[in-house]
This record gives structure tokens, C-alpha cells and sequence, in this order.
């Protein structure tokens, strides 16, 4: 029998079959007395998380700027969080200086405390951030409804154009290549826009890809989701990639690494989940809407492909 090769949500949803886990999310919820407590931990692999032009307290940061992103789409505080690092036996202590800058400089910008972790010998840098969080009321992925509009917290593109220019030497306009590696070596995760989470209907980070994110929200609630293309993509992806021979349209829905929120909110939410966030000095941008289906994204009337960026795809 040949055995068949596997990505990260077959993976995922093998693990989560054995413990009896119904719904895939990006978190987990214990109830503790009166509070909802949040957990989360992801991992960042040398070899496939970092490019070479990060330098190693960057690295540590990116570690914990993923695991506030996916708290932040929940509306969830963090806490504290243990680091397990996984170092090459010829590390130096210079190395491992910038790491511990990078993660002093995460846990202050991001209010967490670190208290503690576990140190072993690898071949690759590993960096396994275990948060913990409080939240009151979080949204899912399963909650969209016809009706909801789609909303995010930025525009996309910029972290998949930041890419090509860092991987491939792609060519940019010096203010957009400025903005778009900077989106790629310090990304930003939208940590306040976690306030707005009460009006939420669903929601998820965008770390993966806007497409396969759009997707999950769409096949765990049972509906389609209809997206304006325009209103979502980055301002100058299209130029960038015309100058490159790129697709905007994958830059912006496939690239992934743009710790985004995406959500969906009821009409009758959504005034106020404006004002929330005007008065929050945050931006918030309706992209599309939800309608009745089985779980598929519509770009005008073209079907969306699902995918985005998975470990082992």
C-alpha cells in the first residue's frame, strides 16, 4: 500500500479525532471558576519561518507575535507564556543574547509575561511559544451567518510581496519595498482589534492566508462568503506585481504571514462595531458578505481556491 502524503490540517484533524476535539480553532477554552481561560502554542522553525535576513531577536519576537495574533482574533488577553527553544549545538552566546532581546522586547510590547520554558539540542532553530490567556465571551470559526458582513483589520498582499523581494530579489518602488519587508522582518499583530471581538459573529487570524482563512469560517459555519477584491488588497500589490510579473490575486488572497483578524458581524452590529473602533483609533474594513451555501468563497463570481500556506503542502 503507498501511503499518502499528508499537509497540516489532515494532520490537525487526525490529532483532534483521537481527543474527541469537534471544532478546529485556533485556541482552546477551559472554564475556571468565573473565568474563561485561553490557551494557545505554536511553533516557528528556522528553515521554514524565518528568512535569512531576520536576525535572531526578530525570530524570538515573530514566535510570540503568532501566538497574540491567533489570542487577538478571540478578543482574548494574554497572560503569560513558556518558551521551549530547540538550538544547535554550535549556538553561540551572542545568538542567544539577541534571542532573549527578542523575546524581552515581544513581552513588554505585547503586556505577557514569559515564566519559564525547556531548552534542548537540535538541528534548526525551534521556538515553541504556550500562552495563556483570559477571555469573556469568545467568537469561533463556526459562528457566520447569512446576512453577516466580512470585515478584517487591514489590507493584504504586503507580507507575500515582502517575500519575493527578501526570497526571489523582486523588484519594488523604495516606499513599498520599505513597507513590505518591514510586514515580513516585524510584523505587527492587531492586538487591540481584540476589543471589537463582542461583535463578532466568527472570526480567525489571518496567518495562514486571507483564502484559507475565508474558508474555514465558510465550511465551519455552513455558508458561503462573497468577497470584494477590491476592498481588501494592499495598496500598491497590483503595481508590484505588474513590475514583477506576479499575480496580485495570490499575493493578496495565498501569500499568508499577515497576522490579520478576520471576522464576520451581524448587520445589526455593525454601527457600533464601527464606532468601537473609530473611537479605539483602529481601522476596520468591510470586505464582502455571508449568504446561504455549503462552504465555498465567491471573488465576484469566481469560486476562490482553498489554499494557503500548511506545513507539509
Amino acid at each position: 500500500m503507498t501511503s499518502r502524503k499528508l499537509d497540516e490540517r489532515e494532520i490537525i484533524r487526525i490529532f483532534s479525532s483521537t481527543f474527541g476535539i469537534r471544532e478546529l480553532d485556533d485556541v482552546a477554552t477551559v472554564r475556571f471558576g468565573k473565568k474563561q481561560l485561553v490557551f494557545k502554542a505554536d511553533m516557528l522553525v528556522g528553515l521554514t519561518d524565518v528568512p535569512p535576513q531576520m536576525r535572531p531577536w526578530q525570530a524570538a519576537r515573530k514566535s510570540i507575535v503568532s501566538v497574540v495574533s491567533d489570542l487577538s482574533a478571540k478578543g482574548a488577553r494574554p497572560i503569560a507564556c513558556m518558551i521551549s527553544l530547540g538550538l544547535p549545538r554550535q549556538v553561540t552566546k551572542e545568538y542567544v543574547d539577541d534571542l532573549a532581546k527578542g523575546f524581552k522586547v515581544a513581552a513588554k510590547e505585547f503586556g505577557v509575561r514569559i515564566v519559564g520554558g525547556d531548552t534542548n539540542e537540535a538541528t534548526d532553530l525551534v521556538i515553541d511559544c504556550s500562552m495563556i490567556g483570559t477571555v469573556d465571551k469568545m467568537p469561533t470559526r463556526a459562528g457566520a451567518r447569512p446576512g453577516d458582513v466580512v470585515a478584517v483589520s487591514g489590507k493584504f498582499g504586503l507580507a507575500a510581496s515582502g517575500l519575493a523581494i527578501l526570497m526571489k530579489d523582486a523588484k519594488a518602488e523604495p516606499a513599498f519595498k520599505e513597507r513590505a519587508v518591514s510586514s515580513v522582518i516585524e510584523p505587527v499583530p492587531r492586538q487591540k482589534f481584540g476589543s471589537l471581538a463582542k461583535y463578532f459573529s466568527s472570526s480567525i487570524d489571518s496567518s495562514d492566508g486571507l483564502a484559507i482563512s475565508l474558508y474555514e469560517l465558510a465550511s465551519q459555519g455552513g455558508v458561503d462568503i462573497q468577497i470584494d477584491y477590491d476592498a481588501v488588497k494592499a495598496q500598491g500589490v497590483e503595481e508590484f506585481a505588474r513590475q514583477n510579473n506576479l499575480s496580485a490575486q495570490d499575493l493578496v488572497f495565498y501569500g499568508g504571514e499577515e497576522y490579520e483578524v478576520v471576522c464576520t458581524i451581524p448587520k445589526p452590529k455593525l454601527a457600533r462595531a464601527k464606532l468601537a473602533a473609530k473611537k479605539a483609533g483602529l481601522d476596520l474594513y468591510v470586505i464582502g458578505g455571508v449568504t446561504k451555501g455549503t462552504g465555498n468563497v465567491f471573488v465576484s463570481d469566481r469560486k476562490l481556491e482553498n489554499r494557503g500556506y500548511l506545513h507539509f503542502g
